[in-house]
């Protein structure tokens, strides 16, 4: 959530930081604003709504010129959105950007007011600010004085400090929320993810916790808490501006879906050795996967869906039990987790914060982890026992798309190499999904991406409802959910899923004349039981979306009013051209709908909060 920029070098600094925020549009906000410094104080420009208001309030500030500045787009946490809770947050020496949360906001507060301080917003940032500037009034450090703050905050945060008696020096500093730092010829940047730097450099420096990293234009230091400079090791990008721009189509998360093929070569292909899964690069050989009696996958959101079917095709393959976890709720529950069991952590970003305090919590009690993560050096992937990167490249849109089906790859891998060991597979058995892994599911997944003028036609139909449900039975139950989820949250159509055989159980009371159904139909040994399903809210006036297997559609009369058939795939496999589609259909309503695909309302990219 929410995107940081900074720039100090030689150039103007307003048109870099508005630049850098609209790389970081994707992260979700609801006002933005920028600091400056000039002359001898700070200049600040800020306002509710979207960048274009504030570049609108700088086309009229030509006497902005300082080289050195930050700028924040924030996504309301304390605080409604409004022009006085925008960031920056300010004093007479020094401006500060946040993201995060700080928890202790109102202990901070009191004592600060006990100081002489007061506040003009409901952010917990503005008191982060002044706690900083308390500390730099006693002890002219801007090193020392963040220390110092940093020791007294509890939650999360990523920090953004400009001083008004210090030209040309941007500090940072992080804990649980993600922050880079770069140099480019022209002079230091910091951010909150990459794409912000790509127009200026490739090498960046992912800040380490508990280091504050000075910037001055020409170089970038890192001090310890004892305020000893330190090395950091720089990293390099393998994807360029513009893999992270939209490449002419209308919206990211379009583009993503059409890049879905490539990235599932990208992350299967390697991991196949001599015809069978392997994880040599992760290092993780048969003895890892020997030492475990249980597995517990812990996400949220699309990252949590892919874990119910991982849960589905591990315990299909390889007959070990699995259960799937909300990242949120599982150290609330006091989890059962025994010292053979294996935690499997999945995100997208690697710093979705439920999932990081849940991975920690499965570490106190000494279990070990694995990350299923898409960004290297993510805080998720560092901390974690063992890591396995997906990639995906960059995802920009926030509904995901490309990183779920990768997410899935793996946990198909996993479950196979899983199987071998257990014996509950032969090696040509196994040998015999990863031929059609590698062969049929990017093959089936360009398919269904070649129906998307189809989906679009039949999206029509569907785009005004108010409610739609989804049905289906097994596997096509647990797509059911994600398909849901993406319709709902690009849409804002109401959408719920529902196991086909519960519609009996309550469900049903809900289905009158008119009512859009989308029924999955992709599983044989189940078909017959959800085509019963169908011809139950059929009965009662539903319009069903039929998307089913070629294979279930030649052998079963399935009722329908519209249909899409899935691309012919192994069945083990059905779910990825089958999850295709249904993107491919949330997408196209909410475009058609003229909403903003690629930023939902309220949503963020990255939930770097609890």
């Amino acid at each position: 959530m929410c995107g940081i920029i900074g720039y100090t070098g030689s150039q103007r600094s307003v048109p870099i930081l508005i630049d850098g925020l609209r790389t970081l549009e994707y992260r979700g906000y609801d006002s933005a604003g920028i600091a400056v410094r000039q002359g001898d104080g700070i200049s600040i420009v800020k306002a509710k709504g979207r960048l274009d208001r504030l570049a609108s309030l700088l086309d009229s500030r030509a006497d902005l010129t300082g080289g050195c500045g930050i700028g924040h787009t924030r996504w309301a946490t304390h605080g409604e959105p409004s022009d006085r809770n925008s960031h920056p947050h300010a004093t007479e020496r020094l401006a500060l950007v946040h993201n995060g949360i700080i928890e202790n906001y109102a202990e901070l507060e009191e004592m600060l007011r006990l100081q002489g301080y007061t506040f003009d917003s409901e952010t917990d940032t503005e008191r982060a600010a002044k706690l900083v500037d308390l500390y730099y009034r006693e002890t002219s450090d801007p090193v020392k004085a963040i220390f110092k703050a940093a020791a007294l905050i509890r939650g999360s945060y990523a920090f953004g400090v400009i001083y008004a008696d210090i030209p040309n020096k941007i500090y940072a500093m992080r804990r649980d929320s993600p922050l880079i730092v770069a140099q480019s010829k022209d002079g230091g940047l910091i951010a909150s993810d990459i794409p912000a730097i790509l127009r200026h450099t490739h090498s960046y420096y992912r800040l380490q916790e508990g280091v504050v990293a000075e910037l001055n234009g020409e170089c970038v230091k890192f001090y310890d808490s004892n305020l000893h400079s330190i090395d950091q090791p720089a990293e390099q990008v393998d994807w360029d501006v513009e893999q992270a721009q939209k490449g002419g189509y209308p919206h990211f998360m379009l583009k993503e879906i059409f890049e879905e093929p490539d990235s599932l070569r990208k992350t299967i292909a390697p991991r196949i050795v001599d015809g069978l899964p392997h994880f040599g690069v992760e290092q993780l050989d048969g003895d890892f996967f020997a030492r475990f009696e249980g597995i517990h996958i812990i996400a949220c959101g699309t990252a949590m869906h892919a874990g119910i079917i991982g849960k589905s095709i591990i315990e299909k393959l390889a007959r070990v039990p699995v259960n799937v976890e909300i990242a949120s709720e599982f150290r609330y529950r006091d989890p059962i987790l025994r010292k053979n069991d294996l935690v499997i952590l999945i995100s997208q970003s690697g710093e979705t914060a439920d999932t990081l305090a849940a991975l920690r919590h499965a570490k106190a009690q000494g279990i070990y982890t694995l990350a299923i993560v898409n960004v290297i050096g993510s805080s998720v992937a560092r901390e974690a026992d063992s890591v396995i990167y997906t990639w995906a490249g960059p995802e920009i849109a926030v509904a995901s798309t490309k990183a779920y089906s990768v997410q899935l790859s793996i946990l198909y891998l996993f479950a196979l190499r899983l199987a071998l060991l257990e014996g509950t597979m032969t090696e040509d058995e196994v040998r015999a999904v990863c031929a059609r892994m590698l062969e049929e599911i990017p093959a089936a997944v360009e398919k269904a991406i070649a129906m998307s003028d189809r989906v679009r036609d039949i999206a029509r139909a569907y785009m005004n409802a108010e409610h739609l449900f989804y049905i289906g039975r097994n596997v096509d139950y647990d797509l059911c959910v994600e398909g849901s989820l993406k319709l709902k949250e690009i849409s804002y159509i109401h959408s719920e899923a529902y196991a086909s055989g519960e519609l009996k159980h309550g469900t049903i009371s809900l289905i009158t004349d008119g009512v859009p159904v989308i029924a999955l139909t992709t599983i044989s040994h189940v078909c017959e039981k959800t085509i019963s399903g169908i011809r139950e809210v059929i009965s009662r006036g539903a319009r069903v979306l039929s998307i089913c297997s070629e294979s279930l559609a030649d052998k079963y009369q399935i009722p329908y009013s519209d249909q899409l058939i899935v691309p012919e795939v192994d069945e083990l496999l059905s779910p990825f051209p089958t999850v295709t589609l249904l993107q491919l259909f949330a997408y196209h309503v909410s475009a058609l709908k003229g909403y903003d695909v690629d930023k939902p309302r309220n949503l963020a990219k990255s939930v770097t909060v609890e």
